[in-house]
């Protein structure tokens, strides 16, 4: 059975090809619930994988403390 394509809008941002990023940029959502829906998105993703773990370590935790020291240092 082969594989239907896929449209460009459904694609992830690392499947989609350099011509192909201007009609995937139009087809995100820039509204305010949009961003603020994509940016809860990316933490339930972060916090899944490196916070919320069975054998969790200190990996996830360190990272954050480490990009937050980056931050304030870059302020």
């Amino acid at each position: 059975m082969a594989d239907r394509p896929v449209p460009v809008v459904e694609k992830r941002l690392m499947d989609v090809k350099l011509g192909e990023l201007g009609s995937w940029l139009g087809g995100r959502d820039f509204t305010p619930n949009g961003i603020i829906s994509a940016v809860r998105r990316g933490h339930d993703r972060y916090y899944n994988k490196y916070i919320n773990v069975k054998k969790g370590g200190i990996g996830g935790v360190a990272m954050l403390l480490v990009g937050y020291m980056a931050m304030s240092y870059l302020w």
